[in-house]
């Protein structure tokens, strides 16, 4: 199997895009380009094969078609198509996708936007706003059921899985978190870790599935901590994932 090469490109003001390449292969995807300016930077005259679009929301998609004058495929959820620019494929969680010679899994993750998908690469994931590092997209188009099998989905993947999402909200994030759970020491070190990075100027991603687990409250609706902290010991995971979800708004 041919090496996968990451790359992670800052554009806007706190958004990630993502440089995906397969060198054997002479294949190189750009995951939710919200400007080109950057992703042309990055590429540094190297050929961009495909766009891959989380969502539609425009700081994800607002690179596709000048990227795609370049020659780029794009890809994007097939239950979105309408709403995204210039998509050529359209995928589904059922069906799969294929990135040259390899199987691209896709998980349907709706919530954010009705139409959000994951992609998983190899023993990556790209999670666009559904998860974050420490945290999760705000409901704009589902309910907080949705959201949570949706994290849940993601939460399933091998521990190892590098997370890569949409933006740099870590710090914020992690004071939340530590304002819910502030006996978790794991998140006590993750703390010190992203205040570390983020002084030099250096991104939080990739995370890892199992370090989400360990320290992201969006993943944690069972913590005894957390339901402590919000005097909800005996509710059930969905109404404690509500009001989670209540307060990060509020923060």
């Amino acid at each position: 199997m041919h090496t996968l090469q990451i790359e992670t490109v800052a554009c806007l003001k706190d958004n990630y895009a993502y440089l995906v390449r397969d060198v054997d292969a002479d294949l190189c995807a750009a995951v939710d380009p919200s400007e080109a300016g950057p992703i042309k930077a990055a590429l540094a005259g190297a050929r961009l094969t495909h766009i891959l679009n989380t969502h539609h929301h425009w700081d994800h998609t607002g690179g596709n078609e000048a990227l795609k004058a370049l020659g780029a495929v794009v890809v994007g959820p097939e239950k979105d198509r309408a709403r995204i620019p210039g998509i050529d494929i359209g995928v589904e969680e059922a069906r799969g996708w294929r990135f040259g010679g390899r199987d691209v899994q896709i998980l349907e993750v709706p919530a954010h936007t009705r139409g959000a998908i994951a992609f998983v690469i190899g023993d990556a994931v790209f999670t666009g706003d559904t998860l974050f590092a420490m945290g999760c997209g705000r409901l704009f188009e589902g309910t907080p059921g949705m959201m949570h099998a949706s994290l849940a989905k993601l939460a399933a993947l091998p521990d190892a899985t590098s997370v890569y999402c949409g933006h740099e909200y870590t710090l914020n994030n992690a004071r939340f978190a530590l304002s819910l759970e502030p006996g978790n020491l794991a998140l006590q070190a993750r703390m010190r870790e992203v205040e570390a990075l983020r002084a030099n100027g250096k991104p939080t991603v990739p995370s890892t599935i199992a370090l989400e687990k360990r320290t992201n409250p969006f993943l944690r609706t069972g913590s005894a901590e957390i339901r402590a902290t919000l005097k909800m010991q005996d509710a059930d995971a969905v109404e404690v994932f509500a009001e989670i979800r209540r307060r990060k708004d509020n923060f």
